[in-house]
């Protein structure tokens, strides 16, 4: 999509804002080069999410650090938009999965108990995006609570996993897994309140 078709339509997200390639005057070949330009974004959105995942902070008594993955899924899913961004999140989890090193600490695998957080920041990352498509990265407060339900989506898969892999009560996962993180996810949508409404406002696309 062109910054010019991107202006008029209503549903686009700031990825949309990246000019579409034109290899020639074919339409085919223009697609084409779109397809190309999309499957860049998801592995970079992939990428991002674990190099973010490898800022590890411990928190005492958890098995859950502090990191910062699911910023970065949830920006990932805003940006892009909820298709490529389950993608992204869909290929970071898979990739993990087959060994690759970027979850949390340079993890791998499916066996952690944290990996159901994984699996919600898929859920979220299509959540937040379709949101965005509706404008809701457009304006402080809308980016705020696209960020809080996009966490909450996370937490609704991440702490029943937590609690059944690692033999928790609910409410010890909640204690373990929720309440030492509330904060810190205050201060994300708080960042992300001011940080997607300003790239909007620079690129003239409100």
């Amino acid at each position: 999509m062109s910054t010019a078709t991107a202006t008029a339509h209503p549903g686009a997200v700031l990825a949309d804002l990246l000019p579409s390639p034109r290899l020639s005057a074919s339409l085919e070949l223009g697609g084409a080069a779109a397809r190309v330009r999309d499957a860049a974004l998801v592995v970079g959105g992939a990428v991002l999410t674990g190099l973010a995942a490898q800022v590890a902070i411990p928190v005492p008594h958890s098995p859950v650090p502090v990191t910062g993955q699911t910023f970065a899924a949830l920006l990932v899913g805003t940006a892009l938009g909820a298709r490529r961004g389950f993608l992204s999140l869909a290929l970071y989890a898979l990739a993990g999965v087959a060994g690759v090193p970027w979850f949390a600490d340079g993890t791998s695998g499916a066996a952690s108990v944290t990996f159901g957080y994984i699996l919600g920041m898929l859920l979220a990352s299509a959540a937040v995006g379709a949101l965005a498509r509706r404008g809701a990265d457009r304006s402080p407060l809308r980016m705020a609570g696209t960020m809080i339900l996009g966490e909450a989506i996370i937490y609704a898969v991440g702490v029943p996993y937590l609690a059944l892999a690692a033999h928790l009560s609910l409410s010890q996962a909640v204690a373990s897994g929720l309440t030492p993180f509330l904060i810190g996810d205050a201060l994300k949508a708080a960042l992300a309140m001011g940080a997607l409404p300003t790239a909007w406002k620079f690129a003239g696309k409100r």
